[in-house]
């Protein structure tokens, strides 16, 4: 769309206010609001904001940036009181260039890179999150598991109005359930092209909020909220297309892989351990990814493994297009722009070091004795925050991947939350030491 058509539209859909949304560095959502007879300049100008202010952005002497609106991203917002239009933003230094801390521009280069080659990619995320009955302790609402029908439970009339308010903005939801934790639910969305996915999840997750909060409950995305439950993954399924076709897909192969994607899988799994801190960002991802969970902590890859880290979905004959590969390991809490980022540039780079994959592993992995995992080759994912960045830090790949701004300011956040937590006494220690020390 451009100028005109979005003028059109706002004057068509009655429009009384314009959100411009962005994302910090940690995939925060941070928005400004105009008025409609500031959309002509945000679109042709853009509006000036203090970056120093932004977790990651800009620092104190060069603070000036600009937020300018994306015409395509275009969007009425169903849960405003009065009629409201969003737009996903662009952020420019004032001399017009794209501004390096912006993820979402991150990504849009990676995107842009692979399409040099002729590549394009497509995800389809399964989220995971939880309801509970307030913001300030993790209240149940029910005690069902997978696939439960609960009647007349409010979790599950909430997940359904989101559903429905989905398809009303272009959402396509192929499927929403109870996950196997209480209170724990789950929407799978359609795959569609990664910049377009990803400001989705950014619609989607706040969509989740906003219909929660109005049934007075409180939706989370916190990876592991509740102790002895299963926490909350961001399950990734995505592919590559070159020339209309997916590049994933051989029907010669006997696990229907083409070469292209047997060597993308093989540099997800040589690079994981790299690009962890970006698909699980905080000290409490790592409580999730434990052994027991079913959250996957062990490299390997399979076909109906679900403990394997990767895993290849059945195919089906008739939809090659819809031949994909999962990644397991991701939690909803992430920013969406830097994994899928990080991911993808894994991914190409086993395309590009035209790297061999390895045997699937097909047995329960969590049942192996150390000496299987050890014959296997079996390695394991970083177990905490500080481990998981400390593997980043060394990574050439990421660094190249984010670019010099981010890969920064990620890794100091980073560390700076480790140090607030480790200094942090738990209420564990209490229970267990101070009685007895």
């Amino acid at each position: 769309m451009d100028r005109k058509d979005i003028l059109n539209l706002m004057k068509t859909d009655r429009i009384q206010f314009v959100e411009l949304w962005f994302v910090d560095i940690l995939g925060q959502l941070k928005t400004i609001t105009i008025i409609p007879d500031e959309i002509e300049k945000a679109l042709d100008e853009g509006i000036g904001f203090d970056g120093s202010s932004i977790e990651g952005f800009a620092r104190i002497f060069e603070s000036d940036l600009i937020v300018r609106p994306e015409p395509e991203t275009y969007l009425v917002l169903p849960w405003a009181k009065e009629p409201t239009a969003r737009f996903l933003c662009s952020i420019y230094t004032p001399e017009g260039d794209f501004y390096d801390g912006d993820s979402r521009y991150v990504l849009k280069r990676y995107l842009q890179k692979i399409a040099r080659h002729g590549y394009t990619m497509n995800v389809g995320p399964e989220l995971e999150y939880f309801y509970f009955k307030n913001s300030e302790t993790p209240g149940l609402l029910d005690q069902a598991t997978y696939f439960d029908l609960i009647p007349a439970d409010i979790g599950s009339s909430v997940r359904n109005e989101t559903v429905s308010m989905c398809a009303k903005i272009g959402i396509n939801v192929e499927a929403a359930h109870h996950e196997v934790a209480p209170s724990q639910h789950e929407v799978d969305v359609r795959y569609a092209d990664a910049l377009k996915m990803a400001d989705m999840m950014v619609t989607l997750k706040i969509l989740i909020k906003q219909v929660a909060a109005s049934h007075g409950i409180y939706a989370t995305f916190m990876p592991k909220p509740l102790f002895g439950q299963n926490g909350s993954g961001f399950h990734i399924h995505q592919s590559l297309f070159k020339d209309g076709k997916n590049a994933f897909f051989d029907a010669r192969d006997q696990n229907y892989l083409s070469d292209i994607a047997r060597s993308y899988i093989a540099g997800i799994l040589k690079y994981v351990r790299e690009i962890t801190a970006l698909c699980n960002q905080w000290v409490n991802s790592y409580k999730r990814l434990v052994p027991g969970f079913e959250a996957p902590v062990y490299i390997s890859w399979g076909r109906k493994n679900r403990s394997a880290l990767v895993r290849v979905p059945i195919y089906k004959p008739g939809k090659e297009n819809a031949s994909r590969i999962e990644l397991r390991s991701p939690d909803p809490a992430c920013n969406i722009y830097l994994a899928l980022t990080g991911i993808l540039a894994a991914g190409y780079a086993g395309i590009e070091e035209n790297l061999e994959l390895s045997q699937p592993v097909e047995t329960n992995i969590y049942e192996m004795l150390p000496e299987e995992k050890s014959r296997n080759s079996i390695e394991t994912l970083p177990g905490s925050l500080i481990e998981a960045i400390h593997e980043t830090e060394k990574s050439t790949l990421v660094k190249d991947a984010l670019g010099e701004h981010i890969f920064t300011k990620f890794i100091e956040n980073k560390k700076i939350e480790w140090d607030k937590y480790r200094i942090c006494v738990s209420q564990y220690e209490i229970e267990n030491y101070f009685p007895i020390l």
